[in-house]
Protein backbone atom coordinates (compact mmCIF):
# COMPACT_ATOMS: atom_id res chain seq x y z
CA UNK A 1 0.00 0.00 0.00
CA UNK A 2 3.19 2.37 0.95
CA UNK A 3 4.50 1.74 -2.34
CA UNK A 4 1.56 2.33 -4.42
CA UNK A 5 0.91 5.71 -2.12
CA UNK A 6 4.65 6.82 -3.26
CA UNK A 7 4.48 5.83 -6.87
CA UNK A 8 0.67 7.92 -6.88
CA UNK A 9 2.50 10.52 -5.64
CA UNK A 10 5.11 10.07 -7.84
CA UNK A 11 3.26 10.03 -10.92
CA UNK A 12 1.59 13.28 -9.69
CA UNK A 13 4.85 15.35 -9.58
CA UNK A 14 5.43 14.35 -12.78
CA UNK A 15 2.77 15.45 -14.30
CA UNK A 16 3.08 18.63 -12.63
CA UNK A 17 6.19 19.51 -13.70
CA UNK A 18 5.12 18.01 -17.01
CA UNK A 19 2.65 21.18 -17.03
CA UNK A 20 5.02 23.95 -15.68
CA UNK A 21 4.89 26.44 -18.49
CA UNK A 22 8.53 27.06 -19.35
CA UNK A 23 10.14 30.14 -18.26
CA UNK A 24 9.84 33.15 -20.79
CA UNK A 25 13.41 34.45 -19.92
CA UNK A 26 14.93 31.34 -20.34
CA UNK A 27 14.00 30.65 -23.75
CA UNK A 28 14.33 34.58 -24.86
CA UNK A 29 17.85 33.66 -23.49
CA UNK A 30 18.55 30.67 -25.59
CA UNK A 31 16.34 31.72 -28.27
CA UNK A 32 18.83 34.98 -28.97
CA UNK A 33 22.30 32.73 -28.44
CA UNK A 34 20.73 30.16 -30.80
CA UNK A 35 19.71 32.71 -33.71
CA UNK A 36 23.23 34.77 -33.42
CA UNK A 37 24.55 31.45 -33.92
CA UNK A 38 22.91 30.42 -36.68
CA UNK A 39 23.58 34.19 -38.45
CA UNK A 40 27.29 33.92 -38.07
CA UNK A 41 26.09 30.52 -40.42
CA UNK A 42 25.92 33.13 -43.10
CA UNK A 43 29.29 33.43 -44.02
CA UNK A 44 29.38 29.56 -45.20
CA UNK A 45 26.88 29.93 -47.83
CA UNK A 46 26.25 32.20 -51.38
CA UNK A 47 22.57 33.39 -51.46
CA UNK A 48 20.56 36.16 -52.98
CA UNK A 49 19.52 39.63 -51.98
CA UNK A 50 16.67 41.66 -53.43
CA UNK A 51 16.57 44.90 -51.88
CA UNK A 52 13.33 46.86 -52.47
CA UNK A 53 12.72 50.36 -51.54
CA UNK A 54 9.26 51.66 -51.80
CA UNK A 55 7.74 55.41 -51.68
CA UNK A 56 4.00 55.49 -50.70
CA UNK A 57 1.11 58.08 -50.85
CA UNK A 58 -1.12 58.95 -48.05
CA UNK A 59 -3.20 56.04 -49.66
CA UNK A 60 -0.51 54.01 -49.47
CA UNK A 61 -0.10 53.02 -53.14
CA UNK A 62 3.38 53.06 -54.15
CA UNK A 63 4.87 56.60 -55.95
CA UNK A 64 8.39 55.33 -56.77
CA UNK A 65 10.11 51.84 -56.25
CA UNK A 66 13.89 51.03 -56.57
CA UNK A 67 14.71 47.48 -56.85
CA UNK A 68 18.14 45.32 -56.44
CA UNK A 69 19.20 42.29 -56.71
CA UNK A 70 22.91 41.18 -55.50
CA UNK A 71 24.27 37.67 -54.99
CA UNK A 72 26.22 37.31 -51.55
CA UNK A 73 29.21 35.87 -52.12
CA UNK A 74 32.78 35.82 -49.86
CA UNK A 75 35.74 37.50 -50.14
CA UNK A 76 38.83 37.31 -48.10
CA UNK A 77 36.55 36.20 -45.53
CA UNK A 78 33.96 38.57 -45.93
CA UNK A 79 30.28 38.90 -47.42
CA UNK A 80 30.63 41.17 -50.73
CA UNK A 81 27.47 42.14 -52.57
CA UNK A 82 27.83 41.37 -56.22
CA UNK A 83 25.19 43.17 -57.91
CA UNK A 84 23.13 40.81 -60.61
CA UNK A 85 20.16 42.95 -61.45
CA UNK A 86 19.08 46.93 -60.85
CA UNK A 87 15.07 47.64 -61.52
CA UNK A 88 14.94 44.93 -64.29
CA UNK A 89 18.27 45.45 -66.02
CA UNK A 90 21.96 44.93 -65.78
CA UNK A 91 24.13 46.64 -64.30
CA UNK A 92 24.99 49.57 -65.98
CA UNK A 93 28.86 50.50 -67.04
CA UNK A 94 28.80 53.10 -64.36
CA UNK A 95 27.47 50.41 -61.74
CA UNK A 96 29.86 48.01 -62.94
CA UNK A 97 32.78 50.47 -62.48
CA UNK A 98 32.08 51.07 -59.30
CA UNK A 99 31.68 47.07 -57.61
CA UNK A 100 34.54 46.61 -59.50
CA UNK A 101 36.24 49.30 -57.64
CA UNK A 102 34.65 47.40 -54.35
CA UNK A 103 35.95 44.66 -55.00
CA UNK A 104 39.40 45.78 -55.78
CA UNK A 105 39.63 47.52 -52.33
CA UNK A 106 38.25 44.58 -50.17
CA UNK A 107 40.95 42.00 -52.24
CA UNK A 108 43.68 44.86 -51.41
CA UNK A 109 42.56 45.23 -47.53
CA UNK A 110 45.81 44.99 -45.33
CA UNK A 111 45.37 41.96 -43.13
CA UNK A 112 45.92 44.06 -40.04
CA UNK A 113 43.16 46.25 -40.73
CA UNK A 114 40.46 43.28 -41.73
CA UNK A 115 41.43 41.57 -38.94
CA UNK A 116 40.68 44.84 -36.33
CA UNK A 117 37.47 45.51 -38.58
CA UNK A 118 35.89 41.75 -38.12
CA UNK A 119 36.94 42.40 -34.01
CA UNK A 120 35.13 45.52 -33.98
CA UNK A 121 31.92 43.90 -36.13
CA UNK A 122 32.50 40.71 -33.55
CA UNK A 123 31.96 43.12 -30.19
CA UNK A 124 29.21 45.06 -31.83
CA UNK A 125 27.34 41.67 -32.28
CA UNK A 126 28.11 40.39 -28.91
CA UNK A 127 26.83 43.78 -27.43
CA UNK A 128 23.98 43.66 -29.46
CA UNK A 129 22.50 40.26 -28.25
CA UNK A 130 23.50 41.54 -24.26
CA UNK A 131 20.59 44.21 -25.37
CA UNK A 132 18.49 41.84 -26.83
CA UNK A 133 18.11 39.71 -23.67
CA UNK A 134 18.43 42.95 -21.62
CA UNK A 135 16.39 45.90 -23.07
CA UNK A 136 13.02 43.58 -22.74
CA UNK A 137 10.81 42.19 -20.36
CA UNK A 138 9.81 38.68 -21.79
CA UNK A 139 6.51 37.26 -21.09
CA UNK A 140 4.75 33.71 -22.70
CA UNK A 141 1.62 34.47 -24.06
CA UNK A 142 0.54 30.99 -25.91
CA UNK A 143 2.19 28.76 -28.57
CA UNK A 144 1.26 28.74 -32.30
CA UNK A 145 2.11 26.78 -35.64
CA UNK A 146 4.32 28.18 -38.04
CA UNK A 147 4.87 26.41 -41.38
CA UNK A 148 3.95 23.57 -40.18
CA UNK A 149 6.01 23.49 -36.98
CA UNK A 150 5.24 24.50 -33.13
CA UNK A 151 6.18 27.51 -31.69
CA UNK A 152 6.80 29.96 -28.11
CA UNK A 153 4.88 33.15 -28.42
CA UNK A 154 6.86 35.82 -26.32
CA UNK A 155 5.82 39.49 -26.15
CA UNK A 156 8.77 41.67 -25.97
CA UNK A 157 8.21 45.09 -23.97
CA UNK A 158 10.77 47.32 -23.68
CA UNK A 159 12.20 47.86 -20.30
CA UNK A 160 11.74 51.45 -18.99
CA UNK A 161 15.16 53.43 -18.47
CA UNK A 162 17.32 50.84 -20.07
CA UNK A 163 20.11 52.22 -21.98
CA UNK A 164 21.38 49.94 -24.47
CA UNK A 165 25.22 49.86 -25.29
CA UNK A 166 25.30 49.04 -28.96
CA UNK A 167 24.22 50.82 -32.27
CA UNK A 168 21.20 48.34 -33.06
CA UNK A 169 20.39 48.17 -29.91
CA UNK A 170 19.62 51.53 -29.63
CA UNK A 171 17.17 50.87 -32.00
CA UNK A 172 15.48 47.89 -31.23
CA UNK A 173 15.13 49.17 -27.38
CA UNK A 174 12.49 51.41 -29.21
CA UNK A 175 10.23 48.63 -30.32
CA UNK A 176 7.13 46.56 -29.06
CA UNK A 177 6.50 43.28 -30.34
CA UNK A 178 6.12 39.81 -30.44
CA UNK A 179 8.40 36.72 -31.33
CA UNK A 180 7.72 32.81 -32.21
CA UNK A 181 10.40 30.74 -31.41
CA UNK A 182 10.71 27.34 -32.91
CA UNK A 183 10.18 24.78 -30.06
CA UNK A 184 12.42 22.40 -30.95
CA UNK A 185 15.45 24.26 -32.11
CA UNK A 186 15.13 27.12 -29.86
CA UNK A 187 15.33 30.03 -32.69
CA UNK A 188 13.20 32.71 -33.86
CA UNK A 189 11.26 32.30 -36.60
CA UNK A 190 9.20 35.15 -36.76
CA UNK A 191 9.04 38.57 -35.62
CA UNK A 192 6.50 41.42 -35.38
CA UNK A 193 7.14 44.82 -34.22
CA UNK A 194 6.39 48.14 -33.58
CA UNK A 195 8.12 51.61 -32.77
CA UNK A 196 6.81 52.77 -29.91
CA UNK A 197 9.42 55.57 -29.37
CA UNK A 198 11.08 57.79 -32.59
CA UNK A 199 14.79 57.08 -33.59
CA UNK A 200 17.38 57.64 -36.41
CA UNK A 201 18.01 54.95 -38.91
CA UNK A 202 20.70 55.09 -41.75
CA UNK A 203 18.83 52.23 -43.82
CA UNK A 204 16.66 55.48 -44.81
CA UNK A 205 18.81 58.83 -43.83
CA UNK A 206 15.83 59.80 -41.93
CA UNK A 207 14.06 59.76 -38.29
CA UNK A 208 11.53 56.66 -38.00
CA UNK A 209 8.45 57.44 -36.26
CA UNK A 210 6.17 56.20 -34.03
CA UNK A 211 3.85 53.65 -34.95
CA UNK A 212 6.37 52.22 -38.06
CA UNK A 213 5.96 48.51 -38.63
CA UNK A 214 8.86 45.52 -38.74
CA UNK A 215 8.88 42.38 -39.57
CA UNK A 216 11.09 39.76 -40.20
CA UNK A 217 10.58 35.42 -41.17
CA UNK A 218 13.58 32.77 -41.42
CA UNK A 219 13.14 29.76 -43.08
CA UNK A 220 15.01 26.52 -42.13
CA UNK A 221 18.31 26.24 -44.76
CA UNK A 222 19.81 22.88 -43.34
CA UNK A 223 19.85 20.83 -40.33
CA UNK A 224 19.03 23.50 -37.28
CA UNK A 225 20.34 26.18 -39.04
CA UNK A 226 17.75 29.10 -39.53
CA UNK A 227 18.41 32.12 -41.95
CA UNK A 228 16.25 35.21 -42.83
CA UNK A 229 14.15 34.45 -45.60
CA UNK A 230 12.88 38.50 -45.50
CA UNK A 231 13.46 42.02 -43.18
CA UNK A 232 10.44 44.25 -43.84
CA UNK A 233 10.62 47.65 -42.52
CA UNK A 234 7.18 49.97 -43.53
CA UNK A 235 8.32 53.12 -41.80
CA UNK A 236 6.60 56.93 -41.30
CA UNK A 237 9.98 59.10 -41.71
CA UNK A 238 11.04 62.46 -41.64
CA UNK A 239 13.73 62.79 -43.82
CA UNK A 240 16.28 65.51 -42.67
CA UNK A 241 13.33 66.47 -40.00
CA UNK A 242 10.84 68.43 -42.41
CA UNK A 243 9.27 66.17 -45.16
CA UNK A 244 7.26 63.17 -43.82
CA UNK A 245 7.11 60.15 -46.05
CA UNK A 246 5.90 56.48 -45.91
CA UNK A 247 8.93 53.95 -47.10
CA UNK A 248 8.21 50.36 -47.48
CA UNK A 249 12.06 48.59 -47.69
CA UNK A 250 11.90 44.88 -48.13
CA UNK A 251 14.86 42.62 -48.04
CA UNK A 252 14.06 39.48 -49.67
CA UNK A 253 16.72 36.30 -49.35
CA UNK A 254 16.90 33.07 -51.48
CA UNK A 255 18.72 30.18 -53.05
CA UNK A 256 20.61 29.63 -49.86
CA UNK A 257 24.18 27.51 -51.24
CA UNK A 258 27.24 26.51 -49.59
CA UNK A 259 29.90 28.21 -50.92
CA UNK A 260 31.37 27.71 -54.52
CA UNK A 261 29.77 27.31 -57.72
CA UNK A 262 26.91 29.24 -59.42
CA UNK A 263 23.55 29.83 -59.46
CA UNK A 264 21.26 31.79 -62.15
CA UNK A 265 19.11 34.71 -61.70
CA UNK A 266 17.25 35.40 -64.70
CA UNK A 267 19.67 34.27 -66.91
CA UNK A 268 22.57 35.69 -65.31
CA UNK A 269 25.21 33.29 -64.13
CA UNK A 270 26.58 33.88 -60.16
CA UNK A 271 29.18 32.53 -57.59
CA UNK A 272 27.33 30.41 -55.46
CA UNK A 273 26.83 26.19 -54.74
CA UNK A 274 26.30 23.14 -57.04
CA UNK A 275 23.19 22.27 -55.04
CA UNK A 276 20.71 24.44 -53.51
CA UNK A 277 19.65 24.04 -49.69
CA UNK A 278 17.16 25.71 -49.82
CA UNK A 279 14.79 27.21 -53.04
CA UNK A 280 12.68 30.09 -51.80
CA UNK A 281 10.48 32.18 -53.53
CA UNK A 282 10.83 35.92 -54.16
Amino acid sequence: MQALSILACSATLVAQAQTTPPDAREIARSSIAATERNWRTRIQYTYLERDETRRLGSDGRTQSQDVSVSTIVLVNGVPFEQLVEHNGKPPSAEERAKQAAKLDKLKREPPEERATRLRKEKLESASLTRDVLQAFDYRLIGTEVVNGRSAYVLQATPRPGYRAESKYGKMIAKVEGKIWVDKQDLVWVKVDGSVIQPFSMGLFLARVLRGSHITMEQVLVADGIWLPKQIEVRASARVLFVKTLMIDRILSYSGYRPHATSLTWRGHSVSAASRPVSTLRD
